[in-house]
């Protein structure tokens, strides 16, 4: 058995050795969610004040203890900063291959906010105003990042922008694959930035990212392969889903696009590949998608919560999933998974502060309860817990 584990990262034979004081880091920052009493209190609040003096009491009281008045983006900036400090702390302490795991992370951040500069930059918008909303876990050097929204919108541009910035990025790799299956079939894509909408080039990095993501994880093996694995999976058809449904009233939607561009945008992983992707190349309207679905009981009820038009958005729906498996994440123990997950349910926390905020800013109190709450006593997959799914 100890021969067989021999090498294999993620298992208890080294485990503990290289990677249990960072796994012990990102365990004991799961004390600093927001529990089900501090949402109680939000959620009383009748000013933006009042929300900033309950989080006082919270492990967000020292950020927000030195700031003035603040906006629900001002709350936003705050708890991003310190999710990024403390994923920061959490970099400077891992090993290979932990260190490498934890890079993936950033990489999603980094795609971000090239898309959002390049997005901008066709717009016309303003640098400055372009670079404070861009995530901090994706940041390059001030110089590469003000260099991106430079190029002209064009294919040449865009080839251009990936041999003189991109290319020596950790993301070059994902824009050069774009680039060169977008190449496929000649001269088709001379204007491949007023053809291919930002968002279209987005989804084909972020599938190349997922794919290679996954790849890495598997070869590493254990329950960091099992784990990590299975949230890749659900993120890769999570990911077709979303294609699929914002494709339908576009060019996408054409029938000749069906197959050409919006399959080739579908993650080689998941669920729901191949089988399933290849009957979603095929879909052309929202009913058609929903056949599809109840063939995989997974994405049915998600499904049948949108198509029955409940109080409820089907990104609700997959954020209550996705919360549901990441706090799994960290029942198990000895896997990278648990970095992964508490990065991901600090999003979704923040998300909720958020919404609380806009919703005390614009006195909308009967909408301020819909949020998917982060380790909570009452939720609905919890033992014990009140509520029925």
């Amino acid at each position: 058995m100890t021969t067989k584990m021999n090498g294999i990262h993620g298992q208890m034979v080294d485990f503990n050795i290289h990677h249990g004081y960072t796994e012990a880091l990102v365990r004991g920052m799961r004390c600093s969610f927001l529990s089900d009493a501090d949402y109680h209190h939000l959620t009383q609040c009748e000013t933006l004040d009042d929300i900033k003096l309950n989080l006082n009491e919270t492990d967000y009281g020292a950020s927000v203890a030195d700031t003035g008045s603040m906006t629900p983006s001002g709350f936003q900036s705050v708890a991003v900063q310190k999710v990024v400090t403390e994923f920061k702390y959490l970099q400077s302490q891992a090993i290979d291959p932990l260190s490498t795991f934890l890079d993936f992370i950033t990489y999603e951040y980094m795609i971000e906010n090239i898309m959002l500069l390049l997005k901008g930059a066709l717009s016309g918008r303003n640098i400055n105003e372009l670079l404070s909303q861009c995530h901090p876990l994706g940041m390059f050097k001030e110089s590469t990042m003000r260099s991106i929204p430079t190029f002209e919108p064009n294919a040449r541009g865009f080839a251009d922008l990936y041999q003189t910035v991109l290319v020596d990025t950790p993301v070059g790799p994902y824009f050069a694959m774009f680039l060169q299956e977008s190449s496929k079939g000649g001269g088709e894509v001379r204007n491949v930035i007023e053809e291919v909408e930002i968002e279209i080039i987005k989804s084909s990095l972020i599938k190349f990212w997922i794919e290679d993501f996954y790849q890495f994880v598997q070869k590493l093996g254990g329950d960091t392969a099992d784990i990590m694995g299975e949230l890749l999976k659900v993120r890769a058809d999570t990911n077709a889903i979303n294609i699929t449904l914002n494709s339908f009233g576009t060019s996408l939607n054409q029938p000749a696009m069906r197959i050409s561009e919006r399959k080739r945008l579908y993650p080689a992983v998941g669920h729901l590949y191949p089988v399933g992707t290849s009957m979603l190349a095929d879909v052309s309207n929202e009913e058609e998608l929903g056949r599809v679905l109840e063939l995989f009981p997974a994405y049915s009820g998600i499904w049948n919560i949108h198509s029955t038009g409940a109080d409820k958005s089907i990104d609700d729906a997959f954020y209550e999933r996705d919360v549901q498996m990441l706090e799994l994440a960290f029942e198990g123990q000895m896997h990278f998974g648990v970095f992964y997950a508490y990065v991901k349910l600090k999003e979704q926390e923040i998300r909720n502060l958020v919404w609380i905020t806009e919703c005390v800013l614009q006195q909308q109190k009967d909408e301020i309860e819909k949020f998917v709450p982060v380790f909570s006593f009452h939720a609905p997959w919890r033992a014990g817990s009140n509520k029925k799914r």
